[in-house]
């Protein structure tokens, strides 16, 4: 079954942004080309590859080793050499990048935290519905989560341009830094512990959005400060991902002007 997933998702992978072949990855890694992660062929003991995957965990980049038939699925010139690179639409920001932004607008900083988001579509959708609602950044994590790719940028429909889009190693240890400078901490829940309508978003705060079949994770809901839940008048007891995400934004939007 999972290798059925992994075959579904495959094509969003083979896009324009794509790189292949050791000398061509090496090259982008020198250049500082941000990647979103690399696939290496599972049981090489090439040299070469060694030296690559070991450049690319310096640079903090995912590295995953695959069969190689999931290489020469995913390939787009059928010469990948055993590796496998995707580049991210554009280079990501830094939390203090995300201040900067509310502290230039003279506003309170407003931003969403994507956990285990990992369909691209809906983070491009996240991405957009936050640009248009004034938030001041999105923050995703490391691994769990899409990246930056040229479907969340089409899907984002430019928005991806305009909002700057952090990358943590740890959400939980971000969630804590961002208590540390003064946010609180907005955590979205089915059996949340208080009503939106009830939710203070004037001040700095951060929106937790989970996945569209789990939620947020166990750990990242213990970090929050607090568990919301929108009004369900239907039968149906949950949203989208980014449906959700853009009522909370806009409940935040109303309550600041």
């Amino acid at each position: 079954m999972e290798e059925r997933k992994e075959r579904r998702r495959a094509p969003e992978r083979t896009l324009e942004n794509q790189i292949e072949g050791r000398n061509a990855v090496t090259e982008a890694l020198r250049a500082g080309i941000p990647l979103e992660k690399i696939w290496i062929a599972r049981g090489e003991t090439d040299g070469l590859l060694g030296r690559i995957a070991g450049l690319a965990r310096e640079q903090g980049l995912v590295v995953v080793e695959a069969d190689r038939r999931k290489l020469d699925y995913m390939s787009q010139t059928h010469a990948h050499q055993g590796v496998i690179a995707v580049a991210a639409a554009t280079s990501y920001a830094t939390l203090d990048d995300l201040f900067a932004r509310a502290e230039a607008a003279g506003e309170p900083p407003l931003l969403v935290v994507c956990d285990q988001l990992t369909d691209p579509h809906n983070l491009g959708a996240v991405i957009r519905t936050a640009e248009c609602a004034g938030a001041h950044g999105v923050i995703v994590p490391k691994r769990r989560s899409a990246g930056l790719t040229a479907v969340v940028a089409k899907t984002s429909a430019g928005a991806l341009w305009h909002l700057p889009v952090a990358r943590v190693g740890n959400l939980t240890a971000c969630l804590e830094e961002l208590k540390e400078r003064g946010v609180w901490i907005f955590g979205t829940a089915a059996d949340g512990a208080c009503a939106l309508y009830e939710a203070d978003l004037r001040g700095p705060s951060a929106i937790v959005i989970g996945s569209e079949g789990e939620g947020m994770s166990r750990l990242v809901a213990g970090h929050c400060d607090f568990t919301v839940s929108i009004p369900m008048k239907g039968k149906l007891n949950s949203l989208n991902a980014s449906a959700a995400a853009a009522i909370l934004l806009y409940e935040a939007v109303r309550q600041r002007r």
